[in-house]
């Protein structure tokens, strides 16, 4: 698949420093040419809270998250979590990426895919024991996916995919989610399935990060929004930042009108 994968095995989690931001960006500029994709972009996420990177299409949402990941080489800029640098606490971090970006006729099943998530604890031998296979199908129960596990992955619906990948993320047991677009294009049981999950993974005092694009959900789902296009436009609580003024400004006037009850 076309992912990346930890190679180091049994190594402890480092400790993360309650008292920093899991996710704090200074800086950060890519470009994929002439034209820079996210350009100078800060951004501090806060603890056990769930937030939303929303912008128009182009906007460098889903290369914000690839570049903190270091899956895309930024041109300039500094990503520190909990105060240390993010190599040092990769292991803290679980990243859900887009489906699409996944090659799905890889011949692999489901419960495979779920243990990739354990990477770093199975390492290149991928000594599977009874408690790594124990907690993969509990994290896919906790998807709904339980009966799925011997299936082939490109055998699955598109949601049915989703929450598989969902699951391996769960599998991470990261105290930091980025999720790249988990809600496009599934079905609505699907949707419920995931941000159920979600709010449980908050409840437990863990912190998500999720491109969003249904903008007539980000008040029910979401704590915080960041809005983007290729910079910083607004940073804040739903509440007091995810208004018609600041969408209107990251959609640059684009929004002819905005979804019923999407803001307040």
């Amino acid at each position: 698949m076309a992912l990346r994968l930890a190679r180091e095995g049994g190594h402890p989690k480092p400790k993360a420093d309650q008292s920093h931001s899991p996710l704090a960006i200074r800086g950060l500029t890519v470009s994929y040419g002439e034209k820079p994709a996210v350009f100078s972009v800060d951004m501090t996420v806060e603890p056990g809270a769930m937030t939303a990177i929303i912008g128009p299409n182009g906007a460098g949402k889903s290369t914000l998250l690839k570049a903190t990941l270091g899956v895309v080489r930024p041109l300039s800029g500094n990503v520190t979590c909990w105060g240390a640098p993010l190599n040092k606490m990769r292991a803290r971090i679980a990243y859900m990426p887009q489906r699409a970006s996944v090659d799905w006729d890889f011949p692999t099943r489901v419960i495979d895919v779920v243990l990739m998530g354990m990477q770093r604890e199975l390492g290149l031998l991928r000594r599977v024991r009874t408690t790594h296979l124990e907690r993969a199908m509990s994290c896919l129960s906790r998807v709904g996916m339980e009966g799925f596990a011997d299936r082939q992955i490109g055998q699955l619906s598109g949601g049915q995919q989703q929450r598989v990948f969902l699951a391996r993320a769960l599998a991470q047991e990261a105290d930091l989610y980025l999720l790249d677009e988990p809600f496009a294009g599934v079905d609505a049981a699907t949707e419920k399935a995931i941000i159920a999950v979600l709010k449980d993974l908050k409840a437990k005092g863990k912190t998500v990060v999720a491109v969003h694009h249904d903008l007539s959900t980000v008040r029910d789902y979401f704590d915080r929004v960041f809005l983007i296009n290729t910079h910083k436009v607004a940073e804040g609580p739903v509440e007091t930042t995810f208004t018609e003024e600041t969408l209107q400004a990251a959609y640059g006037g684009r929004l002819a009108s905005l979804p019923m009850g999407a803001v307040g």
